[in-house]
């Protein structure tokens, strides 16, 4: 039988993002529980640079070659054993550990749900892996509850715009931090108050959410005492000493999300999450879209367009 080829995005070595090279490869075959989706959009995210760039070589070693991407949209076009065939040209959106920056990818039925007709293809794929991990963070990690301050910094960034929204939608009073350039997009994400990153807000907060490049100094200067602060980095040994002072809890924005991906698409579909896309490239801009991400310009979630000519992709 002869083997089916795809366009995909390749690395074969650990390197930067200019080493990805847009080649043909096989196109992959759906396994027992999988669903073979052809793909029309992909998110773009830190761990498509940051594990080729062997940040994870011990706790996420890769085999070349690679293919870079996490989150994607698209059609299924064929199923694996044990598959129903009504999946069969259903819009989907899902997430997969890598393979996204391809034609074809293929994943497990149950990391895929069905997309909503009020949200297109390039939305879809901004959609998975941003409102999951700000779901853990907010609420299976950080507690948040109704009235509660929150403070959400890297406010108009693609995991802390959805924040933003799932805070306000939980009955929180939220303040974004953001540049004045977006500080009205923050503020229609549900934001009471935006501010600039060298401001501190007048009320000291009871949680906030560290944004990535933000200095652990700057949450715990917003922090009331007995506070949560969410981080994904390290502490160092002062900020340690004053956690431990001052009785804040810490907590991480990984491990595991009680919600399920259907359930985040329903409030999607519902008109109570919006998704902030800022900018989208070519399949084979993938390593300018890595620098574009990099550089902090913009604002919300960069998807790169595999299918260029669907009617649903603006």
């Amino acid at each position: 039988m002869a083997t089916h080829m795809m366009q995909a995005m390749l690395l074969h070595d650990y390197g930067n993002s200019e080493s990805l090279q847009l080649e043909e490869t096989p196109r992959p075959l759906p396994q027992e529980g999988e669903a073979l989706v052809r793909v029309y959009a992909v998110g773009v995210n830190p761990f498509d640079w940051l594990i080729p760039q062997g940040m994870f070589k011990k706790s996420r070693p890769i085999t070349f070659p690679f293919i870079p991407g996490m989150e994607v949209a698209g059609v299924v076009e064929a199923v694996g054993a044990g598959v129903t065939s009504e999946l069969l040209g259903q819009s989907v959106l899902g997430q997969v550990p890598h393979g996204g920056y391809a034609e074809y990818v293929s994943i497990p039925v149950h990391s895929l749900a069905r997309k909503p007709q009020t949200m297109s293809f390039i939305e879809a794929a901004a959609f998975p892996l941003g409102i999951t991990i700000a779901w853990r963070a907010l609420f299976d990690n950080g507690k948040v509850t109704a009235g509660q301050q929150v403070l959400i910094q890297s406010a108009s960034m693609g995991m802390g715009a959805f924040a933003v929204q799932l805070a306000k939608w939980k009955g929180a009073r939220v303040t974004g931090i953001a540049s004045a350039t977006y500080r009205e997009f923050v503020h229609s994400l549900g934001a009471e108050t935006v501010m600039d990153a060298t401001e501190t807000p007048a009320e000291r907060m009871d949680l906030v959410l560290q944004g990535a490049g933000s200095p652990v100094s700057s949450a715990l200067v917003a922090l009331r005492d007995g506070g949560t602060l969410i981080t994904s980095g390290k502490l160092g040994p002062d900020e340690q000493e004053q956690v431990q002072a001052r009785g804040i809890q810490v907590v991480t924005s990984g491990g595991t999300t009680s919600a399920t991906l259907d359930q985040l698409v329903q409030l999607a579909e519902e008109g109570l999450l919006a998704v902030p896309v800022g900018k989208t490239f070519a399949l084979r801009e993938a390593a300018k879209s890595h620098a574009y991400a990099q550089s902090g310009q913009g604002f919300g979630r960069f998807v790169l367009r595999v299918v260029e000519e669907d009617p649903m992709m603006s």
